[in-house]
């Protein structure tokens, strides 16, 4: 079972980047790996952070990864094959109806509140 811990920062500029921390900060670089539809993905860094104290993780989310839908990507401890982490990506028209959804659901919810809200000023006057 790995000790470590990923932390995701941001996404920028088409790279994704965390933050990996073990109880012991002076072990060695961790082997990490990352995949995404069971590919591995190429370029990612592992580099020592400024103070030290744990491990700076950087992956370029490939160009073809970018496409409607929904794209997850695994970050596993290749010493023991150990999920540590994910991150997804967002675009299109998943989103688009996700959106939707949720503004209709809203919605509902609104004019319930009013109705309610309504009925109890009735009721209390």
């Amino acid at each position: 079972m790995s000790d470590l811990r990923v932390t995701a920062t941001r996404l920028f500029e088409g790279v994704w980047e965390a933050m990996i921390t073990t109880s012991d900060p002076t072990s060695e670089a961790p082997n990490i790996g990352v995949t995404h539809l069971d590919r591995r993905v190429e370029g990612v860094e592992v580099m020592r952070s400024a103070d030290a104290k744990h491990w700076a993780l950087r992956v370029p989310v490939p160009r073809e990864a970018i496409s409607d839908g929904v794209q997850t990507f695994v970050v596993r401890d290749l010493n023991d094959d150990a999920v540590l982490g994910s991150f997804t990506i967002i675009a299109g028209e998943a989103l688009a109806d996700d959106i939707r959804a949720e503004v209709n659901l809203l919605r509902e919810e609104l004019d319930m509140l009013k109705s309610a809200f309504r009925r109890h000023c009735l009721e209390t006057t």
